[in-house]
This record gives C-alpha cells, sequence and structure tokens, in this order.
C-alpha cells in the first residue's frame, strides 16, 4: 500500500529533472525550467514540502551516471530526503515512448 499525501512520515521531498539534450543557446533548457514549474506547483497543491532539487540537464537516462542523480541516491539513503516528484519515470531510467511500445506499455 503506497502512502497517501495525508501521511507526512515520508517527508521532507525532492525534485528530480532531467533532459537528455540542452536547449540550443539556452543556460537552462526550457524543459527543466518547466519540469521545476510544473512539479513546485503539483507540491504546493498537494501540501508536500520541497527542500531540495536534482538536475541532470544534457543527460541520457540510459545510465545512472549522473551527478543530480546520484545526489539523490545519496540523499535518500542517508534518509535525508523521503519523496521525490519527477515529472514521468522516464526522467529517472531514460525510457522513450518506443522503448515503451516495444514492452507493451503504449499503444
Amino acid at each position: 500500500m503506497y502512502p497517501s499525501f495525508s501521511d507526512k512520515s515520508f517527508l521532507p521531498g525532492a525534485i528530480y529533472l532531467r533532459l537528455s539534450k540542452d536547449d540550443e543557446g539556452a543556460k537552462e533548457s526550457l524543459s527543466i525550467a518547466n519540469q521545476r514549474k510544473m512539479l513546485l506547483r503539483y507540491a504546493a497543491e498537494h501540501g508536500l514540502t520541497v527542500i531540495r532539487e536534482y538536475v541532470d540537464d544534457g543527460y541520457s537516462g540510459t545510465s545512472f551516471d549522473r551527478p543530480g542523480f546520484k545526489r539523490m541516491i545519496e540523499d535518500i539513503e542517508k534518509k535525508e530526503i523521503g519523496l521525490v516528484l519527477t515529472k514521468d519515470y522516464c526522467a529517472i531510467i531514460g525510457l522513450n515512448q518506443k522503448d515503451l511500445e516495444n514492452q507493451g506499455i503504449l499503444a
């Protein structure tokens, strides 16, 4: 059974943002900025406290050798973070729509 957001025992939280390719000429990709805005809005709407942000802009999800991801895992293992919000699990594991279709997850 998954904890409900009313059960605050899994907090504090963090957000994880990732995009494989940077936007041309931008300091930070527009997708990263959009992910941040969406996740912080979601957290606020659900009464979740976000104390950290992990960003891997320009890193492929096909490898876990990403600085933001590594810091996030370390913080989780140290129990500094109890919840991580991400736009979708593809940010974590790097699957794209074709991968999902091949695995029968999407049609």
